[in-house]
Order: C-alpha cells, then sequence, then structure tokens
C-alpha cells in the first residue's frame, strides 16, 4: 500500500469513527434540565469534542493497522 493510499484510507476511516463516537456520553439540555435561552432543548450541554476526537484517533489507527497488516501480510 502506497502512503497516499494509506493516508486517504485512515482520513476516511477517521471521520465514518467519528460519526460513530459522537453520541456517546452526550447528555442533552433537556435531559439535565440546564437550559439555556434561546437553544434547542436537544444541543448537548458538554460535547467534548477533543476527547472525542483523541478517542477515535486511537480506535481509528487500531483499525488502520489490522487493515494494514491484512493487506500487507
Amino acid at each position: 500500500m502506497t502512503w497516499p493510499l494509506g493516508l486517504a484510507i485512515y482520513f476516511t476511516m477517521w471521520w465514518v469513527v467519528l460519526f460513530a463516537v459522537l453520541p456517546f456520553g452526550v447528555r442533552s439540555q433537556h435531559e439535565s434540565g440546564d437550559y439555556a435561552q434561546g437553544t434547542d432543548p436537544g444541543a448537548p450541554v458538554a460535547p467534548r469534542l477533543l476527547i472525542k476526537a483523541a478517542v477515535t484517533t486511537v480506535i481509528s489507527a487500531v483499525i488502520f493497522a489490522g487493515l494494514w497488516y491484512f493487506i500487507e501480510f
């Protein structure tokens, strides 16, 4: 596998995993009872995006390593 192809596969995989990880641990304003004036009740209170990006990076790296091993060997 060439490095541009590997980078493209990792990039695509990262976004797919991000969309799978985003809903984990999110509480809406409606669930927490803490409403901010002028916002939707379904808006998240604390989305923790940096933690989710780090978790997505680790999960994607593990999946990519398995895929790379399968393709190369």
